[in-house]
């Protein structure tokens, strides 16, 4: 009962399989082509459905591999964002270097006068001493008592030399007194620093001494360590206390005392002495 029954389900598979073949052979005339287009139209929905899977996965796969690209091209333009805005601000504070170093060599120095610029390398901690120290020593040629500018005027004096460094008394401390002259009508005065970056006060000046709020101060050259002429303070304030003889009159430096950073060291046109007089 068996065997037979396997036969006749061999023969119905070769059936089956021969009429399909011919059903391929019939639609493969040119006769046959309207009902293949025919037949092709209702099996492309299926066609369609079968390949959805794949399409949805070749376009989730190009999707994460573009958004991955995205995002490799986003932290690069990061970086180089970082780079970019890292050389503009040096190149900002290269300018105001350079700003700051022009007005140094523009300041007013006699055109035949040895002039050198210097960087300030350390700021004393003591409060009672007003000073600072530069990079240049005895090898550049630096001597004691020579006089220090910025760009706005008198700063100080060398106190110290050593051979790659100097060390500068500013003129506000205690200990410095200037020589000073009236811009506006030549009067002299003498001021002396206070122990505070902002003011010195004029020393000696009579009520009846012609100086006014807003007076320019510059250096009067006596005494030999400051040439003529070199800015230092404005008169920004004149008390006249009851019967006092002397004015109390406070100046203001125009050099930044507290944020000087470059220096200019100058050379007197005449030979410079050795010691501080103005002290």
């Amino acid at each position: 009962m068996k065997e037979p029954f396997v036969r006749r389900y061999r023969t119905r598979i070769r059936i089956f399989m021969f009429a399909i073949l011919s059903v391929v052979l019939l639609l493969s005339t040119d006769k046959m082509a309207p009902v293949r287009v025919y037949l092709m139209t209702l099996v492309s929905p299926l066609q369609f459905i079968a390949s959805g899977p794949l399409t949805l996965l070749d376009n989730s796969s190009e999707y994460f591999k573009f958004r991955a690209t995205l995002l490799e091209d986003n932290a690069n333009l990061k970086l180089q964002q970082l780079v970019l805005s890292n050389r503009l601000l040096k190149l900002e504070h290269l300018e105001k270097e350079n700003q700051r170093l022009n007005a140094l060599l523009g300041s007013q120095v006699n055109a035949n006068s040895k002039k050198l610029i210097a960087r300030v390398k350390i700021v004393d901690s003591d409060p009672f001493k007003l000073q600072v120290n530069i990079d240049k020593g005895t090898q550049h040629g630096v001597f004691v008592g020579q006089p220090v500018i910025d760009e706005h005027g008198v700063v100080g004096q060398i106190t110290q030399v050593s051979q790659f460094s100097s060390t500068v008394l500013l003129i506000a401390d205690n200990s410095h007194v200037i020589p000073l002259r009236n811009n506006r009508n030549d009067v002299r005065l003498i001021a002396l620093g206070k122990g505070d970056l902002h003011q010195l006060e004029l020393q000696f000046v009579t009520k009846n001494t012609d100086v006014k709020v807003g007076d320019l101060l510059v250096t009067s050259g006596l005494g030999g360590h400051f040439p003529e002429g070199y800015p230092v303070a404005n008169v920004v304030a004149i008390e006249n206390l009851g019967n006092e003889i002397y004015s109390k009159i406070r100046v203001k430096p125009v050099a930044k005392l507290d944020r000087i950073r470059y220096l200019l060291l100058i050379w007197p046109t005449k030979s410079p002495e050795t010691s501080i007089g103005d002290n």
